[in-house]
């Protein structure tokens, strides 16, 4: 037991607050502090159980308050982990690979697919471009610490699109000014949606758990569509920040 934290904890049966509570909130606590660093692992729900003298279903509810509020993470076979610091990311034009890298959170790829074909009907609207011009749609799975982040969507013309190769190492946004592109300007819209099974799969999240959605068209200079991008976030791991000024 001792490679797992184990809360001291005193369960008050007289109070008024829930028992699951009890437990979960020092747990939290410790988190927040910083006194349980990011990959602790925490004590499983039927020794805690045990010890603490509550039943099974009290000790997974509070460990399971604290899995939905992004604290901790559990993965069979692995158990149950204190998980990394959310991504606060600012809504900026950035690349997550580099917001990523440059929070110390050790940002990895994971290139799911990679098309070449002419553009229909809809992918030639988005882009700005003829149909059955050339176009590449890629899909890449963004993981911080080890943990996946985000899937990401994009599409882009042809002429300019990275290599499999190149973003399987590196963010799309650096590839494009590594090629000579640079994205000027951009429209981007920021919602919420359930997770779908396949999602969820990759996200190693719930089917159906809430996922923090965006669509971005960017720009470069001369007003040309440089690509097209869909994006799901987890929101136990991720949220956007904005500063807003009045006029």
């Amino acid at each position: 037991m001792s490679d797992y934290y184990a809360p001291a904890i005193v369960v008050d049966r007289e109070s008024d607050e829930p028992l699951y509570r009890q437990i979960a909130t020092p747990i939290e606590q410790a988190i927040v502090s910083g006194e349980l660093a990011a990959g602790t692992m925490i004590e499983d729900e039927v020794s805690m159980a045990q010890r603490l003298d509550v039943s099974r279903p009290t000790a997974r509810r509070a460990m399971q308050e604290l899995v939905g509020m992004g604290l901790l993470s559990r993965k069979r076979g692995v158990g149950t982990t204190v998980t990394p610091p959310q991504v606060h990311r600012p809504i900026a034009l950035t690349s997550l690979f580099d917001d990523l890298a440059r929070m110390g959170a050790a940002p990895t790829t994971k290139v799911l697919s990679y098309d070449v074909h002419g553009a229909d009907e809809e992918e030639a609207d988005l882009l700005a471009v003829e149909v059955g011009s050339g176009v590449v749609r890629v899909a890449r799975l963004r993981s911080a610490e080890g943990r996946p982040l985000a899937l990401m969507t994009n599409l882009l013309p042809v002429d300019l699109a990275p290599s499999w190769t190149d973003l399987n190492e590196h963010g799309l946004y650096r590839c494009l000014r590594e090629a000579g592109v640079a994205i000027a300007t951009a429209r981007q819209v920021i919602g919420a949606r359930a997770a779908t099974a396949d999602e969820a799969a990759l996200l190693d999240e719930a089917e159906g758990a809430p996922l923090l959605t965006m669509r971005r068209t960017a720009y470069d200079g001369t007003g040309r569509v440089v690509e097209f991008g869909r994006s799901v976030y987890r929101p136990t791991l991720y949220d956007f920040s904005m500063t807003l000024v009045t006029h």
